[in-house]
């Protein structure tokens, strides 16, 4: 446990759910945890005993489970699901699924759970037509297109370059499919769910349009990956949308969580459950203040790209999938100090950006 672990609580200690098992964390609600073949390596999913009106318009109600988030596609989580299914339903079935992102490990089952039990999805717009798309093509994720967007901002090692423009199914592996139908969530909406409210609260800077859910009844936050308790949520700029400011969405976007009450649960995506919501918040504003310095340091000294920034942000080896995703965090750096008037951007002789301090 590092030293910003150490402010916060978890009331669960050092328990985890094993595979095909479940913890209960609040009343009525039940967590899940399922590995991914990464550096990151595990993701918490939630089951919410939930009850809905029968779609007949008999009046009756309906007992089970929603889902929230999925895991990617591959056959250990189906497993695993099934597992589930069998051990933690108590013979209800799945009522819906809600998804409160696009990225892989969130929805890349949603397509397999909602035609695995005739359930909805739930999620924002914007984030089911990302995934749509993703789904179909390469966009943001590998391919020329991405490729070329990291060459602009200096990574031009020809052996990276040919890997991330081989890298055409990055998405699609994992998110082969998107249900043909979605229900919209939206920020300050309300989502019933066993009788309680849960609140949406709408995010940027990590996802399109991030949902995570308050239940003041209960004074438990589902936080997606907008707020995680031991490391930053990646924060990226993509081929995309190329001069974004997600780094700034996104610190403003986790002040949305500052009302919420001080002894709050928060159940993440990554990590384990905790209270200190508000500490939290103020870790993460510190992290990005400090790396904020650390890039306009750097670029006082000589004009640098975010290539350039990696070893200043990131003091660790990274793989080829961790450093896609670092060269976004890099760009998203120098972005929003770009749009603060702090720094000048120029294009060089190599067709590089190169940002420089006013």
């Amino acid at each position: 446990m590092n030293l910003l672990e150490q402010q916060l609580h978890y009331p669960l200690g050092d328990s985890l759910p094993g595979q095909g098992d479940a913890l209960d964390v609040a009343p009525g609600i039940k967590w899940i945890r399922m590995g991914l073949p990464f550096a990151l390596d595990h993701i918490n999913l939630w089951l919410l005993r939930d009850e809905i009106a029968a779609p007949d318009g008999s009046g009756a109600a309906l007992q089970g489970w929603t889902i929230v988030d999925c895991c990617i596609t591959h056959d250990a989580a189906k497993a695993q699901w099934e597992q589930i299914f069998a051990s933690q339903l108590e013979g209800l079935p799945v009522l819906r699924v809600l998804v409160t992102h696009m990225h892989p490990d969130h929805i890349g089952l949603a397509h397999w759970l909602c035609a695995r039990w005739n359930a909805p999805l739930w999620i924002s717009a914007t984030d089911y037509n990302a995934a749509r798309l993703g789904s179909q093509s390469t966009t943001g994720f590998g391919g020329p297109s991405a490729a070329d967007f990291f060459a602009a901002h200096g990574l031009t090692d020809p052996e990276t370059q040919k890997q991330i423009r081989a890298r055409t199914s990055y998405y699609p592996g994992m998110v082969p499919a998107v249900p043909p139908s979605f229900h919209r969530m939206q920020d300050g909406d309300t989502v019933v769910i066993g009788g309680r409210g849960w609140r949406c609260i709408s995010g940027y800077g990590h996802a399109p349009e991030h949902i995570a859910l308050y239940c003041d009844a209960l004074k438990v936050l589902i936080s997606g990956d907008m707020m995680l308790p031991r490391i930053s949520t990646n924060v990226s700029v993509y081929d995309v949308e190329p001069e974004s400011n997600p780094l700034k969405a996104f610190l403003d976007s986790i002040d949305k969580f500052s009302p919420l009450p001080a002894d709050t649960l928060t159940l993440p995506s990554h990590g384990k459950p905790f209270t200190g919501l508000h500490t939290r918040i103020t870790q993460l504003h510190e992290h990005h203040r400090d790396r904020l310095a650390e890039v306009l340091q750097a670029c006082a000294g000589a004009p640098q790209s975010a290539a350039d920034m990696l070893p200043v942000l990131f003091k660790r080896a990274l793989d080829l999938h961790q450093t896609t995703f670092a060269m976004g965090e890099s760009v998203a750096h120098l972005h929003m100090l770009w749009f603060e008037g702090k720094l000048r951007r120029t294009k060089d002789a190599q067709g590089v950006w190169r940002f420089s301090a006013v």
